[in-house]
């Protein structure tokens, strides 16, 4: 498993891959007005790339591509990134069908809050969660994040107001860090 910055090349690998996981991923995705196929076709993948890197420059954002085996398999980001007194941030990932159940998921999470909370200086990271996704909600629980209470009709998530588990992880919560807290849990 592999993470790396967006890459411009990537644009038809991607599109590709969020096409073909559409019935994967749809449930869990923002409402939207476009056409599933136009929303992930290589111009749309360009125009995410540069709002998330320039997040990215503001120090906002931070955009990571999951690649397994070499290939394209998904992306973790923390984002919505706020300083000062709260230095915090929100995650959120997804991943290719064909790859979940093998911890590459939760191996990119973990290791993107690591570099959070070393490198970026951050306190608190956050995961809202819709209550049916349970696959996610085991990926974060694994890792030492807690749930801390129900957000009511949170989001628009495929076509209607969806209530979200918040969880939050905490710098101090698992002093050796996360990718130890994966390596206890890997699926072996």
């Amino acid at each position: 498993m592999e993470l790396h910055p967006l890459r411009r090349g990537d644009a038809a690998e991607w599109s590709r891959l969020r096409v073909a996981n559409e019935s994967w991923l749809s449930p869990w995705e923002p409402s939207h007005a476009i056409p599933w196929r136009d929303r992930h076709a290589p111009p749309a993948y360009r125009a995410m790339r540069r709002a998330v890197l320039r997040r990215a420059r503001l120090g906002t954002s931070l955009p990571f591509a999951i690649r397994v085996e070499g290939r394209l398999a998904g992306q973790v980001t923390i984002d919505n990134i706020v300083r000062g007194a709260l230095r915090s941030g929100y995650l959120g990932y997804w991943i290719d069908r064909d790859v979940a159940g093998r911890g590459m998921a939760s191996l990119a999470v973990a290791l993107v809050c690591d570099h959070a909370f070393s490198e970026v200086g951050l306190h608190r990271v956050q995961a809202d969660i819709r209550p049916e996704n349970g696959p996610s909600q085991r990926l974060v629980e694994r890792l030492g994040f807690q749930r801390e209470g129900l957000l009511r009709r949170l989001l628009d998530i495929d076509g209607d107001w969806r209530d979200h588990f918040a969880y939050g992880l905490l710098a101090e919560d698992l002093p050796g860090g996360v990718l130890a807290r994966w390596k206890q849990h890997v699926p072996r």
